[in-house]
């Protein structure tokens, strides 16, 4: 298991990723695109931010 520092680092990563993924999702629709893929991303992200963010409650 991670520790806190390990655990914040890896969720701004996660946040970073989040965002990033969010931003290519945006030019795809805005060129017709597919987006399941992106979205796909996005779900699988916030399943692991929200595991994080319950890994750091329990170390406090």
């Amino acid at each position: 298991m991670m520790d806190k520092k390990q655990l914040e680092a890896h969720l701004l990563e996660l946040k970073s990723d989040y965002v990033r993924i969010q931003g290519d999702m945006d030019k795809l629709e805005a060129v017709d695109g597919r987006v399941s893929s992106a979205e796909e991303q996005l779900i699988r992200l916030e399943k692991e931010i929200a595991e994080v963010r319950k890994q750091l409650v329990e170390l406090q």
